[in-house]
């Protein structure tokens, strides 16, 4: 579910710590998207 709300700093922050620290060495090959859930939404393609 999207948050509803834009990403703040420091959500963005610890996701760049958490991949930086030994705890993400079993995470490779993975995008991590730090978008609050809005790529998740699947939107209508806009018609012109």
């Amino acid at each position: 579910q999207p948050h509803g709300r834009l990403v703040s700093a420091d959500e963005v922050a610890a996701a760049i710590c958490y991949l930086a620290s030994p705890a993400a060495g079993s995470t490779t090959g993975a995008d991590v998207t730090v978008d609050g859930g809005l790529t998740g939404l699947r939107l209508p393609p806009r018609l012109s």
